[in-house]
């Protein structure tokens, strides 16, 4: 389960002060599919920040699976990232000089896995790309990047997928086998996925879509369309979402 309390985060400017995020509060359960979406700069690169462990809020706090984030020392953070969280970006961050299979094989063997070059291959098996393992990213069309971007992600059976605008580099019709994977795999391993785009289409297939403007949350609603919480001026007035 992921937890935002009363998030705020705040920049001094030369005006005075920047709030970028004001009482973000909301709670995704275990093994959702949810997608965050806004216009650019409605601080959802922020959020995800956040919600990951990145940053640090300017008060609230982020709880994953019962832990809350902004308790924690930096390294401690890293840590739980690297136990519970997985990423997939936009640009797929893919090492060049890698294949397929060894891009998959490094979190693992970071790790100290046993057994990472069989479970490499399963994963990439599981996307698509059995006939593909041997080959360097740039042998490979941008979707096929993804997909091993992808399993990468999954390497460490996250408890949580953040990912970032992960088909904004790819055309219509790999962005739909994208979010089709994506929703196969969340399905599959109960894993939660949280999405943050622009792209409404994508968000569509989600559950769940929140929605942020102007650093508030402005909507949170299911996929048959019933609220989830209340928005942000709501929320900020609960005592109960009151930072500690």
């Amino acid at each position: 389960m992921l937890v935002a309390s009363n998030l705020q985060k705040e920049y001094p400017s030369g005006a005075g002060t920047l709030a970028v995020l004001k009482h973000v509060t909301f709670t995704i359960p275990q093994g959702s599919l949810v997608a965050i979406v806004g216009p650019s700069g409605s601080g959802k690169t922020t959020l995800l920040g956040l919600l990951a462990g990145l940053d640090v809020p300017s008060s609230g706090s982020v709880s994953l699976d019962g832990v809350d984030l902004t308790r924690l020392s930096e390294d401690d953070r890293a840590r739980l990232r690297g136990e519970k969280v997985g990423f997939i970006f936009q640009t797929f961050q893919l090492i060049p000089t890698l294949t397929a299979l060894e891009n998959v094989q490094v979190p693992l063997e970071l790790r100290g896995e046993a057994g990472a070059p069989e479970r490499a291959r399963s994963l990439l098996d599981r996307v698509g790309l059995a006939g593909r393992m041997d080959h360097f990213p740039s042998q490979l069309s941008g979707g096929e990047q993804q997909r091993v971007a992808i399993a990468r992600a999954f390497s460490n059976s996250p408890r949580i997928l953040f990912a970032d605008e992960p088909t904004g580099n790819l055309d219509g019709v790999t962005g739909a086998k994208i979010v089709e994977l994506l929703e196969s795999l969340n399905q599959s391993s109960g894993s939660t996925v949280v999405i943050v785009t622009h792209d409404m289409t994508l968000a569509e297939r989600a559950g769940r879509i929140i929605r942020l403007r102007d650093g508030a949350v402005v909507e949170d609603r299911s996929k048959d369309g019933a609220p989830t919480v209340a928005t942000a001026p709501a929320a900020a007035e609960s005592p109960a979402m009151v930072a500690r």
